[in-house]
């Protein structure tokens, strides 16, 4: 089986390509419009209702920073929901040149089927974000615990977005369980996590994240017996 961090230079090696640069452009250029338009609405929002209570003169700066944390740990859930939309061309990139047989057996998903994976994702984001929160509560006088709650989390829900935007188009039945591990969906979603939280790398951990998944997923599916 195919390790991670091969799997991971793959992806980067082949972010010069024509096809995942356009893609890279596309996403990049949606989610920073999403942020744009939602920070200009919380800040909007805030520096109103701020101004008109107890702290006056200092609703905007309080604004500004209430946005930019908020943006901080937002920029991932919206960065996967793009990906979401963009997934099938960034997985047949990297499947027409490294595995073509998994490429002209892959199956369409339409815009509708799309939607519905990106909203669950949504929500499954959401609803294991706020049960982690009473753990990190309990965990928050040790200082780096809730940080690795929320990493260990985030990391799960990650791996299992991008196993599911490659697996799904090629699972037989929707029983069939992907061939990777839960260990491996846990470090690439990690891995994925780390990227995100460093700036401008992460306008690219989506499209890297899914390349990867790519490779893991199809290397695995080689390995099995009846492959």
């Amino acid at each position: 089986m195919l390790s991670l961090p091969r799997a991971l230079a793959l992806a980067f090696g082949q972010l010069g390509d024509a096809a995942i640069l356009g893609i890279l452009g596309k996403t990049a250029m949606l989610t920073l419009a999403i942020f744009a338009a939602g920070g200009a609405g919380v800040y909007l929002a805030l520096a109103t209702a701020l101004d008109d209570g107890p702290l006056g003169g200092l609703g905007a700066l309080a604004a500004v920073l209430v946005t930019l944390v908020a943006g901080w740990f937002l920029f991932r859930i919206v960065a996967l929901f793009v990906l979401q939309f963009f997934a099938e061309d960034i997985v047949g990139a990297v499947e027409r040149q490294y595995y073509p047989q998994a490429a002209a057996t892959r199956r369409q998903i339409g815009f509708g089927e799309d939607l519905g994976s990106a909203l669950r994702s949504l929500a499954r984001t959401l609803i294991a974000n706020l049960l982690a929160l009473p753990v990190a509560g309990l965990l928050l006088l040790s200082g780096v615990g809730p940080v690795l709650v929320f990493l260990l989390v985030n990391a799960w829900l990650v791996g299992r977005d991008l196993q599911d935007l490659v697996w799904l188009p090629h699972r037989a039945d929707t029983t069939e369980l992907a061939p990777i591990s839960a260990g491996t969906r846990l470090m690439l979603g990690g891995a994925v996590v780390g990227l995100l939280a460093i700036p401008f790398l992460n306008l690219l951990a989506p499209i890297v994240g899914a390349a990867s998944a790519t490779h893991l997923v199809h290397r695995a599916r080689e390995k099995e017996p009846h492959a």
